[in-house]
C-alpha cells in the first residue's frame, strides 16, 4: 500500500506528488509527516536509487485514501519551520522526528525575494542636513569667538578699573551699564533667538521648496519684520533717554550725584536699536548656517569700548565708556549686514527633496509661538532683574560698592560661561529628541549635561574661592584701583562663587522646558520666586554685611530657582530622575571642597600674585580630577581613560622609536 503525499492535504482536488518533488513550496501549511505505509517505502527506495519523477510516476493516486493512510491536516502558520537560515544558504530547521529510517532529507529551497512593493528603499540625506563635520566646525568657531568675546570684556573691565577705579565715576557708569546688559539678553541672546531662528528656517525651507519661480520667502520676511522692529525699538530707545532721570532714580537712589549716571545712560539707550537689529542679524545668518559674523560681534563690541576709553577718557571722563558703547552697538549691526545681504540676494535652484505642507493650523502655529516668546522673554527680563536688585541695594553703600560688584560677578561667570558651552552644543540634540519622541534619550543627554557642566562649573569656583585676592590683584590692581579695591572685591567674589552651580543649573534646566516647545511658565514662577528671594535677603543682610550680603543674596537666590527647575521637570519638561541627579551632582560638590582646601594651603606659599595662581589652578585642577576619578563624577572614568590610553600609545611609540 502507498502512503499520502505528506506535503498536500486531503480534498485538496491535485495529485499526490512525492514527499521531495518540484511541487514542494515555501510558505505551505503542509508539513512532512510519517509514511507508514508500503506506498510510503517503495517511493523511498525508488526516490534513494534512481529519479524522483519515476518514483512519482509509480505511485498512484489511490494509495492517498487506502486504509491505513495517514491524513495530513494543516498546521498553524506559526508552526511553519524556520526560514530564517535559509538566507545563509543553510536548510530552513525541521521536525525530524516523523521521517521515516532511510528517507532523503528534503532539499533546501532558497526563500523568494520580497517583492518590490514591501521593499524599503534607502532614503536619501536631505541636502539641507549639516553635515557632522561641518556643526563640529560651527561649534568650535562659535566656542572660539565667544571666548574671545569674554577675554576682551575682561579687558574691557580691567580698562574701566584702571582709569576710574572704583568710585563714583565707575558706579554713575554701571547705573547706564544696566540697559545694555538687560538689551543683550532680550534681543541678541534668548528673545530675537527663540522669535526669529524658527522663523527664518521655514522661510529658507520654503524658499529651497518653490525655487525662483514665485516671490522669495525671505525677502518676504525681512521687509515685513525689519521694519516694524526697527520702528518699535527706535521708540523705546527715544523713551529710555527722554525718561533717563526717572530711570536712574529707579535703579540708583542712592547716588549722591545722578547726574553724571544720567548723561550715560542717554548714550547707552542708543543700544536698544542697535542691538535689536544686531541680535536679528545674527538670528538670520544661523538660520542660514552662518557663524562667522554673529559671533564676532562682541569682539567689535568690546573693541569698541576699550578704544573709546583710551582715546576720549582724558576729556570725556566716564561719559567716553558709555559713548564705547553706543558706538560698539553700531558695529554689531555693521559687521553682519554684509554677510547677510549676501544670503538674502542669493536665490537657490529648486529641490526636489524639500517640501513644506501647507499646515492648516498656521494661526494656531502663531499663538503657541508667541506664548512661548513671551514666557522666554520675561523669563529673561526676571534674571536680569538679579542686577537690579543688586543695584539698588548697593547704591545706599558707599561709593564703589557697584563697582565691586561688578568686577567680583564678571570674573566669578567666566566659569559658568565655559561650562555653558556644553550646554550651548547639545541643546539642539535634546530638543531634535524630544521631536522625535524619543523621551529616553533626551533624559540620558540632559543628565549628562547637569553632572559634566557642574564639573566644569565647580571647578572654576574651587579655583576662584580659593585664589579669589590674588586674581583680582592680578588683573585689577593698577591705576585708580587700589588694594582696599582688591579685597573689598575679593571678599564679594568668593560669596558670589557659591551661586555658580545654581546659575550653571539654571541655564542648563530652562532649556529643557523650552526645547518642548510648548508655552510654559513654570520657569517664569520659578525665576520669581528666587528674585523674591534675593530681595528679601538683600534687606535684611545689607545692613551687617553691605556688599557680601548683596552677594550672599543672590547665590541663595538663583540656588532657589535652580531647585525649584530641577524638581518642576517631568510633563511640562524632559522627564528627569531627580534622585539620581542630586546623586551625581553630590560627587563633583564633594571633590570641589576638597580641591577648594588644598587650593588654599597653595596659594599662601607664594608672593607673587601670578605665581600663586598659577599654581592654584594646578593644584585645584589635579586635586578635582583625581577625586572626581576616585568617585567617577560625571563618568570621569569613562571619560579620561581613553585619554590616558592615548597618551600612554603615544610615549610607548615615541620609547620605541627612540631605541
Amino acid at each position: 500500500m502507498v502512503g499520502t503525499d505528506p506535503h498536500r492535504t486531503q480534498g485538496t482536488g491535485h495529485d499526490a506528488g512525492p514527499a521531495t518533488g518540484p511541487d514542494r513550496r515555501i510558505g505551505s501549511t503542509m508539513t512532512p509527516g510519517p509514511a507508514t505505509t508500503d506506498g510510503a517505502r517503495a517511493r523511498a527506495a525508488t526516490s534513494a536509487g534512481g529519479s524522483r519523477t519515476d518514483a512519482a510516476a509509480r505511485t498512484s493516486p489511490a494509495d492517498a485514501y487506502a486504509p491505513g493512510a495517514r491524513v495530513l491536516t494543516p498546521r498553524p502558520v506559526q508552526d511553519l519551520p524556520d526560514l530564517t537560515a535559509t538566507a545563509n544558504g543553510l536548510p530552513p530547521l525541521q521536525d525530524d522526528s516523523d521521517r521515516p529510517v532511510g528517507a532523503p532529507r528534503p532539499r533546501a529551497v532558497k526563500p523568494p525575494p520580497p517583492p518590490a512593493s514591501t521593499t524599503r528603499p534607502k532614503a536619501p540625506r536631505r541636502p539641507s542636513a549639516p553635515t557632522r563635520r561641518f556643526l563640529a566646525r560651527a561649534t568650535l568657531l562659535s566656542a572660539a569667538l565667544s571666548m574671545a568675546g569674554a577675554l576682551l570684556g575682561l579687558g574691557r573691565d580691567q580698562a574701566l578699573a584702571h582709569l576710574f577705579g572704583a568710585g563714583a565715576e565707575s558706579d554713575a557708569f554701571l547705573v547706564a551699564w544696566t540697559v545694555p546688559e538687560m538689551a543683550s539678553t532680550l534681543l541678541i541672546e534668548d528673545g530675537m533667538a527663540f522669535v526669529l531662528v524658527p522663523a527664518f528656517s521655514v522661510a529658507l525651507a520654503r524658499r529651497a521648496a518653490h525655487g525662483s519661480g514665485s516671490p522669495d520667502p525671505v525677502r518676504a520676511l525681512v521687509s515685513s519684520s525689519l521694519p516694524r522692529l526697527c520702528l518699535a525699538l527706535a521708540g523705546t530707545a527715544a523713551l529710555l533717554a527722554a525718561g533717563a532721570p526717572m530711570l536712574v532714580s529707579v535703579l540708583a537712589p542712592g547716588l549722591s550725584d545722578p547726574s553724571l549716571a544720567v548723561s550715560c545712560t542717554r548714550l547707552t539707550a542708543t543700544c536698544v536699536l542697535s542691538f535689536g537689529i544686531a541680535g536679528y542679524f545674527s538670528a538670520a545668518l544661523r538660520a542660514h548656517r552662518s557663524y562667522l559674523a554673529p559671533g564676532a560681534i562682541y569682539i567689535a563690541y568690546n573693541l569698541a569700548i576699550i578704544t573709546a576709553m583710551f582715546a576720549l577718557g582724558a576729556r570725556w571722563g566716564v561719559q567716553a565708556a558709555a559713548l564705547g558703547v553706543a558706538i560698539g552697538g553700531c558695529l554689531m549691526a555693521a559687521v553682519q549686514a554684509p554677510p547677510l545681504w549676501r544670503r538674502i540676494a542669493r536665490r537657490p535652484e529648486q529641490s526636489a527633496q524639500v517640501r513644506v505642507p501647507a499646515s492648516p493650523h498656521e494661526d494656531a502655529g502663531r499663538t503657541v509661538a508667541f506664548g512661548l516668546v513671551c514666557a522666554v522673554l520675561l523669563f529673561a527680563l526676571c534674571r536680569q532683574s538679579q542686577v537690579l536688585i543688586e543695584r539698588y541695594f548697593a547704591s545706599g553703600l558707599p561709593a564703589g560698592s557697584i563697582s565691586h560688584l561688578n568686577y567680583a560677578q564678571k570674573v566669578a561667570q567666566l566659569p559658568m560661561s565655559l561650562s555653558m558651552m556644553v550646554c550651548v552644543v547639545t541643546f539642539p540634540v535634546v530638543a531634535r529628541a524630544i521631536a522625535e519622541g524619543d523621551t529616553w534619550r533626551a533624559t540620558e543627554r540632559v543628565e549628562r549635561d547637569l553632572a559634566l557642566m557642574a564639573c566644569l562649573v565647580l571647578v572654576g569656583a574651587a579655583v576662584v574661592v580659593a585664589g579669589a585676592p590674588q586674581i583680582v590683584q592680578l588683573l585689577f590692581q593698577r591705576g585708580a584701583f587700589t588694594a582696599q579695591d582688591t579685597a573689598a572685591t575679593a571678599a564679594v567674589m568668593r560669596v558670589y562663587a557659591l551661586g555658580l552651580l545654581g546659575q550653571t543649573l539654571v541655564g542648563a534646566l530652562v532649556r529643557s522646558y523650552f526645547s518642548t516647545g510648548r508655552t510654559t511658565w513654570f520657569p517664569l514662577g520659578a525665576m520669581g520666586a528666587g528674585a523674591l528671594a534675593t530681595a528679601g535677603i538683600s534687606l535684611w543682610a545689607v545692613g551687617p554685611w553691605g556688599a557680601r550680603g548683596i552677594a550672599a543674596a543672590n547665590a541663595a537666590g538663583i540656588t532657589l530657582t535652580a531647585l525649584l527647575l530641577l524638581l518642576g521637570l517631568g510633563p511640562r519638561a524632559v522627564p528627569v530622575c531627580v534622585r539620581r541627579v542630586v546623586a551625581e551632582l553630590s560627587r563633583p560638590v564633594r571633590a570641589a571642597v576638597c580641591a577648594t582646601g588644598a587650593g588654599l594651603l597653595c596659594v599662601r606659599q607664594f608672593d607673587s600674585p601670578a605665581a600663586a595662581v598659577a599654581a592654584c589652578c594646578l593644584c585645584v585642577t589635579a586635586v578635582f580630577l583625581l577625586l572626581a576619578w576616585a568617585l567617577d563624577a560625571a563618568g570621569a572614568r569613562s571619560l579620561l581613560l581613553p585619554v590616558a590610553q592615548s597618551v600612554r600609545s603615544s610615549v610607548t611609540r615615541r620609547l620605541r622609536h627612540g631605541r
